[in-house]
This record gives C-alpha cells, sequence and structure tokens, in this order.
C-alpha cells in the first residue's frame, strides 16, 4: 500500500513540477496566449501517464496467467509440484511476505512474479526450467522471483514507467504545439494544425524510445538486486550463480511483454534490455560480501 500511495504522489509531483517550471520559464504565458490550455494537458498528461500504467499494474497477474498458459497449482498433483509449492512458501516466509500463487507454464526455460501487491503475487516457473536445472538452482530462480516481489519491483517499474509517460505525452504536445504556432503566424484558424500532429506524432515515438532505455536502464540494475535478495534467502550466492551459468548455456524462453521484464532472463539489444548479460550478474555475486 505504502508503494502504491508513493506511486499516486510521484506522478501528481511530476505533474506540479511540469507545472512551475512552465510557469517559471514563461512557457505557460505564450502557449495560454497561443490557445493551449496548459491546465488540461497537464490534466491530461496525469491521466494518460498515471491511468495506463496503474491499470496495468491492477491487471497484471490474470493477464499473466492468460498469456502465459499458467496452470495455478491449487492442490500439488505429484511430489515435484509439492516440493515448488513448498519452496515458494518457504522462501516468502523468509522474506517476510505472503504466499503467493504459484503456477506452472509450458515453454523453454524461464519463470517470472507479478501481482500488484506484495503479499498475493503470482510465481510461475516454466516447464523448461523444471526440466533443465538441478533442485538447487530451481530454488535459487524461485528466490530470484521472490526477492522481486518482497522489493516491490512490479510497483517501482510501473512508477517509472508512469513518470516516463506523463513526460512523453507532456512534452510531445507541448512542443508540437509551439513548432505549430511558429509555422503558422499570421494563420488565424484555430486548433491545432498539421505541424501539431506531425510534431506530436513522431515526438511521441522518439520520446517513447528515450523512455524505454530509461526503464530498461533501472530494470537491469533491478536485475542485480533480485540476485542478491536470492543469495542472501538462501544464505549462500553458490546456488544463484550455479542457475545463472545454467541459464547462460540454455534458451531462455520468451514471456509476454507484460512480465518479460520480471523473467529471469530476456531483453534485446543493450539499450533496450531488460536484463544485464549472465557474465556480470554472475561476476556481481561473486563479488558480493558475505
Amino acid at each position: 500500500m505504502k508503494r502504491i500511495i508513493l506511486f499516486v504522489l510521484t506522478n501528481v509531483m511530476v505533474v506540479a513540477v511540469l507545472g512551475i517550471v512552465a510557469s517559471l520559464l514563461g512557457v505557460n504565458r505564450y502557449l495560454t496566449g497561443s490557445g493551449l490550455n496548459l491546465g488540461a494537458l497537464l490534466g491530461y498528461a496525469l491521466i494518460m501517464g498515471f491511468g495506463g500504467a496503474i491499470i496495468s499494474l491492477l491487471i497484471s497477474k490474470p493477464m499473466a496467467k492468460w498469456t502465459s498458459g499458467v496452470r495455478i497449482i491449487e492442490q500439488p498433483q505429484n511430489v515435484d509440484e509439492a516440493w515448488i509449492v513448498e519452496t515458494v512458501r518457504k522462501l516468502a516466509d523468509k522474506a517476510g511476505i505472503g504466499m503467493p500463487e504459484v503456477g506452472i507454464f509450458e515453454g523453454d526455460p524461464n519463470a517470472f512474479a507479478t501481482g500488484a501487491f506484495k503479499n498475493s503475487a503470482l510465481v510461475a516457473v516454466s516447464t523448461g526450467l523444471l526440466q533443465g536445472m538441478t533442485k538447487e538452482e530451481i530454488e535459487a530462480v524461485i528466490g530470484h522471483e521472490i526477492a522481486h516481489v518482497a522489493n516491490g519491483d512490479m510497483v517501482t517499474m510501473t512508477l517509472i514507467q508512469g513518470v516516463m509517460n506523463t513526460f512523453v505525452v507532456f512534452l510531445s504536445r507541448v512542443i508540437g504545439y509551439a513548432v505549430d504556432s511558429f509555422l503558422r503566424k499570421g494563420d488565424d484558424r484555430s486548433g491545432p494544425g498539421i505541424g501539431y500532429m506531425i510534431t506530436t506524432f513522431v515526438l511521441d515515438i522518439v520520446l517513447g524510445f528515450a523512455a524505454a532505455m530509461v526503464v530498461a536502464w533501472f530494470s537491469r540494475h533491478r536485475e542485480f538486486r533480485a540476485d542478491a535478495g536470492a543469495a542472501q534467502l538462501l544464505g549462500r550466492k553458490q546456488p544463484m550463480i550455479n542457475a545463472l551459468a545454467r541459464l547462460g548455456g540454455m534458451a531462455p524462453g520468451e514471456l509476454p511483454k507484460s512480465v518479460a521484464a520480471f523473467g529471469i532472463a530476456g531483453g534485446i539489444g543493450q539499450l533496450f534490455s531488460t536484463h544485464p548479460p549472465i557474465e556480470e550478474r554472475i561476476a556481481a555475486l561473486q563479488n558480493m560480501q558475505g
């Protein structure tokens, strides 16, 4: 709940700061004089940046179940499923969070955690992961996902994405309106013109890519923390190192976009990857004190 409140306050503060900066620079007087309602734009940016992000967070668990084909383990059907549920329970107790739902999905090696609240999350592992790793390595992967939940990473990532969305929506439209006003000097027609539409469209794409790089950068740093969290939950770092080394020799399964950032591995390209290279993660664990 604290992170949800932080989420709301941060988005409100972002909009407030944008409004204050516009006032101090005199941008609001220029844009308002040109016909732009800056207050309405700030409200629109808040709704688009905050609204979309919070909705995606709230529906993250049912969407993950649907898109990944997760089968929730209500009653373990065999010894392996009983072990998975008990491992999740044990690590969740150590992390001080409520027991997550536990699920299995068909696919190549991967695992993920998701959910809006740390006491009602979902932890799911793939059949490929269960078949390709030892129990100690699987336990380390589950510890990694439990650490994501305990750290509140789902809310934090949504917070970062919401802030980025707000900036993209606001800046693209302010710049678009300024460009349109410049191109239409002496034109008495009301309403935004072609300059506004083209500039806004282009900037939504360009600034969206820049925002995605910021979010991916934060996600990569968050992975190191989850790896360290797994080592702390297990009491030693070697199982997590072994799990990462094993994963490095596999072809990780693709996850739906909604949960890709919370998988044990994934991402494309250096700037847009949500996960650091396996070698860097192993090195960070090896250099970890304690």
